[in-house]
């Protein structure tokens, strides 16, 4: 037999060699376990991660790739998170999908892995997987939807559902419209059409080498991510032969090549949280300081909600992310590597822009300096962040007075009242939404504005979380604040008409309160760590144990990796 891990489990003529293989032949010939790799594809579909749905036929796909090459494919199902129907937020078990698959990964006798996902925290959570089992691994990301129409207008999904609920609210689109929109939404398979969560994941994932060059950004029903998977489970088995890991992949010249993509690509916010997770469980040394000192500068090249116009299967069609990187190439680090052992900025030279409305040229962004800016001040002492893409232009610079709400029930039972002592300058600040504090660290930062403002024609105000937003979401949204409320961050002692200061040009987010002022607070128990805590199951032992968004959002006793070595048998 070879050196492959799977031997570990297979070879010799003991009697636990023999259950082991015995239990396989269930339609396993014996060449099977002659030395074969083993390749474990990681699957996220589930029917109610209605974006992964259609996995199991890229996972078909796969195999065919891996018998082709020689090896054996196992299908493993993992954990699945569909982000629009997980409550309270799909980010709260996150790293409970990372661990369990890691686990699942290390007890298995697996060679190397095949990671399907395309939901926005199935990539992450098998990229941490992966990075902490270090066992060889490639991404197939699932590949967003086809754009759907209404009125003879391109829907981008989620962007538009912000967009067409707040139209509601403000009087301009009936509930009838808004209900008939709804069957248009979603055309096809596949995650969000936008540059999303999902969509930047998948694209990151590219960029940091874990996926075969070219195939992130295929549109899910495309008959070319089948040719791509099929292609990905033969890389699988070459990767299983020569050992090639995510170590020697995940660098820190990846990481910079990622922060320089978010920005070229408008990629969501979220993007933050999962590479700093990403990167601490290789022991990367990746701050919050980096996304601002790389990216700050990088121009935004695509034209794509929900900063631009156009939706992910142009993007695709006009050049996709190799066509980007092309125009950014000089800012790459070109020791970078990917999965197939060649330098990403290899794949460069031949990816030309075939519409240069969708996806820019160098020479005429959409805008000059779009990555994401990094606050700091007395209301953010550890940072804050923003995406000054999707800001308004009027209110990178503001002061304002607060209005607070101190929970998310305190905000939809008071957002839309009349009688709200609010105006167009106010800032909206919203606690208790951090990882602790709701639990999950949610997508509710870009808080709906207060209908009576809508009604006149208010469209954008600064807003201030430590939760997140969807990375289809848009406005003047200031999230991430660090510590959250619920850790006893400054954010928790805000009260109504306190003045803030938001500077986005110097990096500024500060609260106009005397700190001896602010030493006299309390804050609402409604915020506080400890308020409704769990008391048992996976909730508890996330609140106990999650970092804050600066360092990730992972828990304490994940960072870092434990390797793929298990060292005793189970008979």
């Amino acid at each position: 037999m070879s050196g492959q891990r799977s031997s570990q489990w297979y070879a010799g003529t003991d009697r636990n060699a023999y259950i082991h293989r015995a239990w396989m032949r269930r339609g396993l010939p014996q060449h099977a376990f002659d030395g074969r790799p083993h390749v474990a594809i990681a699957n996220n579909a589930s029917d109610l991660n209605p974006c992964n749905s259609h996995l199991n036929e890229v996972a078909e796909s796969v195999k065919q790739g891996v018998y082709e090459a020689g090896g054996i494919p196992m299908n493993l199902p993992v954990v699945s998170l569909g982000e629009t129907l997980l409550r309270p937020t799909a980010m709260l078990w996150r790293n409970m999908a990372a661990m369990a698959t890691e686990e699942m990964l290390r007890a298995n006798p697996t060679d190397a892995a095949v990671l399907l996902g395309g939901c926005d925290k199935t990539i992450p959570s098998l990229l941490m997987a992966a990075a902490s089992v270090n066992l060889p691994a490639v991404v197939v990301p699932g590949g967003p939807m086809l754009t759907g129409t209404f009125r003879g207008v391109p829907l981008g999904c989620g962007t538009d559902v912000w967009r067409l609920s707040e139209e509601v609210r403000g009087g301009t689109l009936s509930q009838e419209a808004f209900a008939r929109s709804e069957a248009s939404m979603i055309r096809s398979r596949g995650h969000c059409n936008t540059m999303g969560t999902a969509s930047t994941m998948g694209l990151l994932s590219e960029v940091l080498g874990a996926v075969l060059p070219g195939l992130a950004g295929t549109p899910a029903p495309d008959s070319r991510l089948l040719e791509g998977a099929h292609r990905t489970g033969r890389l699988a088995v070459e990767l299983a032969t020569v050992g090639r890991r995510p170590s020697d992949i995940f660098t820190s010249a990846s990481f910079s090549n990622a922060i320089v993509a978010l920005a070229a690509i408008g990629g969501s916010t979220n993007a933050v949280v999962h590479l700093l997770a990403i990167a601490g469980r290789l022991g990367v040394p990746l701050t919050l300081d980096d996304f601002d000192r790389i990216g700050a500068s990088v121009p935004l090249l695509v034209d794509l909600q929900p900063a631009g116009a156009y939706l992910m299967e142009d993007f695709h069609r006009a050049g996709g992310l190799l066509a980007v990187l092309r125009e950014v190439k000089d800012l790459l680090d070109p020791s970078a590597l990917t999965v197939t052992g060649l330098p990403l900025v290899d794949y460069l030279d031949d990816a030309p822009i075939w519409d240069p409305e969708v996806i820019r040229p160098r020479r005429t962004p959409l805008q000059e300096a779009a990555g994401i800016a990094v606050l700091y001040g007395n209301l953010a002492p550890r940072g804050a962040i923003v995406k000054p893409a999707a800001a308004s232009t009027h209110l990178l610079e503001h002061r304002g007075r607060a209005v607070v709400f101190d929970n998310i029930e305190d905000l939809h039972a008071r957002i839309d009242d009349p009688d709200l002592d609010v105006d167009a300058d106010s800032v909206l600040v919203l606690k208790g939404c951090g990882p602790k504090g709701y639990p999950g660290m949610p997508e509710v930062s870009n808080m709906p504005l207060p209908k009576k403002l809508l009604e006149q024609g208010v469209r954008d105000m600064v807003r201030i979380c430590d939760g997140r937003m969807s990375g289809t979401a848009y406005g003047t949204v200031v999230l991430h604040v660090t510590p959250e409320a619920a850790a006893g961050g400054p954010l928790g002692l805000v009260e109504n008409g306190d003045y803030i200061t938001l500077d986005i040009a110097n990096r500024r987010l500060d609260l106009e309160v005397d700190p001896a002022e602010l030493a006299r607070r309390t804050p609402n128990a409604a915020t506080v760590a400890g308020f409704a805590k769990p008391t048992r199951g996976w909730e508890r032992l996330y609140v106990d144990h999650v970092l804050q968004a600066d360092t990730g959002a992972d828990l304490d006793f994940l960072v870092g990796s434990s390797g793929d070595t298990v060292s005793r048998e189970s008979h």
